[in-house]
């Protein structure tokens, strides 16, 4: 069964961090391209990363840069998304998602789809 799941999310008070996971199944990610995305209640999706196939290009939307950072586990086919110094505004329901052939770049506009998305997992930053 080819699918994504995602994990780590939940309750943090701002300043805190959390760990986003996101284990493939069916298939290998290794040079994937690989897309995280966020949605906030009455927002639109956002897109926060997205790294292009085989490594050529990374972007990190201002919102998160010099916080969030993507991370690979080959071996267990995972990728991570770790979030630091997390502020309210980071509430969101996040997803993850991978393409075979995938373009990013450095406005956050991709060229190509994602094949693959995660069911999503809530983070909510609060005190």
């Amino acid at each position: 069964q080819v699918q994504l799941v995602e994990s780590g999310g939940g309750l943090v008070q701002p300043g805190g961090s959390l760990r986003l996971s996101c284990a493939a199944s069916g298939f290998i990610i290794d040079y994937d391209a690989i897309g995280w995305f966020r949605q906030a209640p009455v927002k639109e999706r956002e897109v926060i990363l997205c790294i292009s196939s085989n490594n050529v290009s990374t972007y990190y939307g201002d919102s998160v840069k010099g916080r969030f950072t993507l991370s690979r586990d080959n071996a267990k086919n995972t990728v991570y998304l770790q979030m630091n110094n997390l502020k309210p505004e980071d509430t969101a329901v996040y997803y993850c998602a991978t393409a075979y052939t995938l373009y990013c770049s450095d406005d956050g506009h991709y060229t190509g789809e994602f094949d693959y998305w995660g069911q999503g997992t809530q983070v909510t930053v609060s005190s």
